[in-house]
């Protein structure tokens, strides 16, 4: 039964970057913006400890720049410093909402965001602010959803909850394929086995080897984050 209480104190949060966007106009959305304050709000009322890592896909994705001609170390670069971008705005969203967050980068961004270091990270949601986790690991050929998984280890977060679009993880694409499973908990090998599009594969290596539960749920549905931080079963739980 759940009990309105949370299940867990400390949690990194992936979001994308199109999260903090509107599909097709602005690279930022102040009713984005506004909603992803009220979900924060919600978490801090619980009394959850929160880190993010965003994306940079509202601004730049690799992919694109590639097909551009930038090399892909460029291109990564490029995206890195577009979630430092993004994690600005949302700090900057944030306290508006009168929220304490504050915001690190792997990258050393000069005065834009402190430089990031785990033990000034744990100090800060252990000071109950949003840590905001920008610049990717600062290397290319690493994906933000492998950042996510690192940041977990380095606070000893108890999950990684990756917001998404969709209510869980399927078997193909339920939009494409109306026969499509959904999985209400899978194991990380099995997920690897089967090939399925949930994380990249060195996220979910990270995932296994140290045993971070990662949720997959559908963040824009009412009271998601809410529900997932309370122990309601929505989503898809990968873990051993």
């Amino acid at each position: 039964m759940v009990s309105g209480r949370a299940v867990f104190k400390r949690v990194i949060l992936k979001l994308s970057g199109e999260t903090l966007g509107r599909k097709g106009g602005e690279v930022f959305d102040p009713a984005a913006l506004a909603f992803l304050c009220e979900n924060f709000k919600s978490a801090a009322d619980l009394g959850v400890q929160v880190g993010v890592v965003g994306g940079g896909g509202n601004l730049i994705r690799g992919v694109t720049a590639q097909a551009m001609g930038i090399g892909r170390v460029t291109a990564d670069q490029m995206g890195m410093l577009a979630t430092v971008i993004n994690g600005l705005a949302l700090r900057e969203a944030l306290e508006g909402a009168g929220l304490k967050a504050r915001l690190f980068s792997s990258l050393d961004v000069g005065v834009l965001a402190e430089r990031y270091h785990p033990r000034r990270a744990v100090e800060s949601l252990q000071a109950g602010e949003i840590a905001i986790f920008s610049g990717g690991t600062g290397n290319p050929f690493v994906s933000t959803d492998t950042a996510a998984l690192f940041r977990a280890c380095d606070t000893g977060a108890e999950a990684v909850l990756k917001a998404t679009k969709v209510d869980g993880v399927y078997s193909a694409d339920p939009k494409i394929d109306p026969n499509a499973r959904r999985f209400e908990r899978i194991s990380y090998e099995e997920a690897i086995r089967l090939g399925l599009n949930i994380m990249d594969w060195p996220a979910l290596g990270l995932a296994r080897a140290n045993r971070v539960p990662v949720i997959v749920f559908d963040f824009f549905a009412p009271g998601a984050l809410r529900k997932v931080l309370t122990g309601e079963k929505i989503g898809s739980l990968l873990a051993d």
